[in-house]
This record gives structure tokens, C-alpha cells and sequence, in this order.
């Protein structure tokens, strides 16, 4: 017999719950009986979880971060908040640390028993990144507005469907000759679902990971020029990798309508691994999975005969 959650019939808020981690919290969040509230700026992008949850088990509400009483509408009623809005564009200030520490302290004014705030390895106050700033600053808020939140703090996330795996496998179908950003920066890249399940675990027991910061990393260090590389193979693609030198790759990230900025460029070349003495995915119960796990079965529909190209040995 299945074990009982704690959050089953308990009321979840995803606060950004329409983007790429939201949809697999989410998931998660319905199979172990809970109440999903998809609160977003476009919820429609997240109504493919409706054939996933029972007759009144999912909502979705409009919400724009930016306004305090949009915030406040969302979040009434919670048992738990998860606050997951990242971005490079806009008012990072306001998207990611102010409207995060005032869903916070709304989640506390309204008797929620749990919140979780996405932040990132690599958020710091004096970082030289506004998105690190701005993270770390959202984690200050949510504390000082709920101190029993739980932070987590995830590297870069990959998947099938959205995040780097995709982005550099439609790159390498189609580039003979790729330059490679960041390209011996190390990086714990981890698997979407190994995150979610840990916000997850986090929500089912506030009393043990309320008030902790824990990182979510994967289980090897890969470089940037490497996981290229590992796409590629898995394609059964030869393609020829060089490092964009460092000056010309910063020209590239100030000009406007370029596939990066600088900000993404700094976090590229200062990398992402786990740091010593930060508790990990394993305190909350989750073995993460690496990369190559993966790799074999989603590159098969970008090779040259998809599933019908030969098999290497």
C-alpha cells in the first residue's frame, strides 16, 4: 500500500508554476494528492497538466508579480508557497527578491505552514551578476518574512523538453562548426525532476528543512566544451567545438538581439558546482541522476534517420 503524504488534500501555490521546473513540480505535487494552484503571468502555458489531476485537484490563477495584491490573491488560502520566478530580463529586483519576500510574508499572514524559494548556486550578495545579487537578495526577504522557508538553490537544470539540452541539441543539428561560451567552466548540471523532487520532500516536511538552505547539483562536474561534445556523440553527429575567446565572447553578450547577455556569459564563466559545507540534494532524500543517463534516448529524434539510425555498439 502507497504511503499517505503529508500534502495530500493540502492547497499548493506555485508561484511561477507555468514554467520549466513549476510543470514537473507540479507533477509531482498531484501524485502525491495535493491541491495545485498554477499561479502565473500565462497559467494557459501549464494546462497540459489538466488530464494529470483529479476533478478539482488543479487551478489556475493570473498573476503578475509585479503587484502586491495579485501576490496576495494568489497566495490566500495556501497551506504551502513555492516561489520560482527567475529571469534575466526585466526588473530582476522586483521580479526576483521584492515580490518574493512579499508572497512570503503574505504565506506567513495567511497561516501557510511551508514555503520554498528557488534561488541558485552561485547567489551572493556582492556577486558580480545582477541575477546572483537579486537571488541572494530574495533569500534575505524570504527569511526575514518567513523563517521557517526553505531554500533551495539548484544548478543549471536540464531536461528534455526546455533548459540546455535542447537549446545546444538544435545547435548541434544544425552547426557543422559551433563555438562554445564558457567553455572549461565546470558545471553540476541537474536533471529537472531530481529538483522537484526535492522542493517536494522540503514541503512534506517543514519542521526538519524549514529555516536550511540546500543546493541541487548533479553527481559529476562537466565542462561546457564536454557536454557539448556528449550531445553531439549522442547524435552520432561529428561536429567541430572551439572556445569563443573571452573578449570577443563579451563583445558578442553586450550587443542587443545575441543569444546571450552578459549576464549569462558571467554565470557561463564562473561556472556551477556544489559548494563544500552546503547541504545537497541527498538531505532531502534524492539520489540525483547524471546527464548521460539521459542522453541515449532524447538525442534519438535529432539524428539523421531518428529512431531508425544504426545503433553504435
Amino acid at each position: 500500500m502507497a504511503k499517505t503524504s503529508p500534502l495530500e488534500g493540502k492547497l499548493v501555490t506555485l508561484i511561477g508554476g507555468s514554467g520549466f521546473i513549476g510543470t514537473h513540480v507540479a507533477q509531482d505535487l498531484l501524485e502525491c494528492g495535493a491541491r495545485v494552484r498554477i499561479a502565473a503571468r500565462e497559467p494557459e502555458k501549464a494546462f497540459s497538466l489538466k488530464p494529470l489531476a483529479n476533478l478539482g485537484q488543479l487551478q489556475f490563477a493570473r498573476c503578475n508579480a509585479m503587484d502586491k495584491r495579485s501576490i496576495e490573491a494568489c497566495v490566500e488560502g495556501s497551506d504551502a508557497v513555492v516561489y520560482l520566478i527567475g529571469t534575466f530580463e526585466g526588473d530582476q529586483q522586483a521580479l526576483q527578491a521584492d515580490s518574493a519576500g512579499h508572497a512570503a510574508k503574505c504565506a506567513r499572514d495567511t497561516g501557510a505552514t511551508g514555503f520554498v524559494y528557488i534561488s541558485a548556486i552561485g547567489a551572493e550578495p556582492e556577486a558580480a551578476t545582477g541575477y546572483y545579487r537579486t537571488k541572494a537578495d530574495g533569500e534575505r526577504q524570504v527569511l526575514e518574512a518567513f523563517p521557517k522557508a526553505t531554500i533551495i538553490r539548484p544548478s543549471v537544470v536540464f531536461g528534455e523538453e526546455a533548459g540546455l539540452v535542447p537549446m545546444f541539441a538544435d545547435m548541434v543539428q544544425m552547426m557543422p562548426l559551433m563555438p562554445v561560451f564558457g567553455a572549461e567552466s565546470q558545471f553540476q548540471v541537474v536533471w529537472v525532476d531530481d529538483v522537484a523532487a526535492g522542493i517536494v520532500a522540503a514541503l512534506e516536511d517543514p519542521a526538519r528543512h524549514g529555516g536550511k538552505a540546500y543546493e541541487a547539483a548533479g553527481p559529476e562536474a562537466l565542462s561546457m566544451m564536454q557536454i557539448n561534445e556528449m550531445i553531439a556523440e549522442a547524435q552520432g553527429r561529428q561536429r567541430t567545438f572551439f572556445a569563443m575567446p573571452d573578449p570577443l565572447a563579451r563583445i558578442i553578450a553586450a550587443l542587443p538581439l545575441t543569444p546571450i547577455n552578459s549576464d549569462q556569459l558571467a554565470m557561463l564563466e564562473s561556472g556551477s558546482t556544489a559548494s563544500k559545507g552546503t547541504p545537497q540534494l541527498d538531505k532531502l532524500g534524492v539520489d540525483p541522476k547524471p546527464l548521460s543517463l539521459f542522453l541515449d534516448r532524447w538525442m534519438v529524434r535529432y539524428r539523421r534517420h531518428g529512431r531508425f539510425t544504426e545503433t553504435r555498439a
